[in-house]
C-alpha cells in the first residue's frame, strides 16, 4: 500500500495572506485540523489548528473583545505557520509516512507529485489504515499468541488454520516478549474460539488473548 492509496485528495488549501481567524473557521467547517499553505500553486508552509490557538490571546487577557478581535483580524496564517516543510511522495509506502511522523512527531505531510502538492497524508488516515489492517470492523475469533520467531513458523500457522476450515482476514507480526518470539494477531472466519486454540496449541509457545469480536 502506498501514501496516494489512503491520502486525503484534493486537499484543502489556504493562502498566506489569510487571516488566522478565517483559517480557523475553514479547518472547523471542513473537520481538519491542519492544512497547507499555498502561494501561486506552491507549498510555502503547513499551519495546524494549535497554531491557529496559540497565536490567539490568553483568557486572562484585560483586552476587550473589540480588541481582541481586531487584533486577531491582523494576524496571517503567515504569521503562525511553519516553513520548514517535511513532505512524501505519492509512491512512498504507508509505512514509511507512518515512520517519518513518528519520528517527527508530527500529525500530517503533504504530499507531492513534483513540485505540486496533490494530497496530504494524516495520522487519522493511519489510524483507518490500521483499522483497516486489523479487520477492526468485521466479525470474527481475534487471537493473539507468542510463536517462535524462525523461518516457516507464520506458514505453518496459516495452513493450519486453511486446513481447519478457517478464513484469516486479519493478520500482523509485532515484536515478542524476547527476541526468540513474535507476537501474532489474527482474526479469523469460520472457526470457534475453541477450534482456533485446538488448530494451533502445537504451534504457538503461549496465548496472549483470544475472543469472539462482533463489531456493531
Amino acid at each position: 500500500m502506498l501514501v496516494g492509496d489512503r491520502m486525503s485528495h484534493p486537499v484543502i488549501t489556504v493562502p498566506p495572506d489569510m487571516p488566522i481567524v478565517d483559517a480557523l473557521n475553514l479547518m472547523k467547517i471542513e473537520h481538519i485540523r491542519r492544512a497547507p499553505v499555498v502561494k501561486n500553486g506552491k507549498l510555502v508552509g503547513i499551519v495546524s489548528d494549535k497554531d491557529l490557538l496559540n497565536a490567539s490571546p490568553s483568557p486572562a487577557t484585560t483586552l476587550s473583545i473589540w480588541e481582541i478581535n481586531y487584533l486577531l483580524s491582523k494576524i496571517t496564517v503567515e504569521e503562525v505557520m511553519t516553513k520548514d516543510v517535511i513532505t512524501i511522495e505519492e509512491n512512498t509506502p504507508i509505512e514509511e509516512a507512518a515512520r517519518i511522523m513518528a519520528d517527527n512527531k508530527i500529525g500530517g505531510l503533504p504530499v507531492m507529485r513534483g513540485d505540486d502538492i496533490v494530497g496530504i497524508i494524516t495520522e487519522t488516515d493511519l489510524f483507518k489504515v490500521f483499522l483497516e489492517m486489523m479487520g477492526a470492523r468485521m466479525a470474527g475469533v481475534r487471537a493473539s499468541f507468542y510463536a517462535p520467531d524462525v523461518p516457516g513458523e507464520l506458514a505453518k500457522i496459516t495452513k493450519a488454520i486453511a486446513e481447519a476450515g478457517g478464513n484469516i482476514i486479519a493478520l500482523g507480526t509485532f515484536a515478542g516478549d524476547t527476541p526468540a518470539n513474535t507476537l501474532i494477531t489474527i482474526k479469523v472466519q469460520g472457526l470457534t474460539e475453541e477450534q482456533v486454540k485446538e488448530v494451533l496449541s502445537d504451534l504457538v509457545k503461549k496465548f496472549e488473548d483470544i475472543r469472539t469480536m462482533k463489531p456493531e
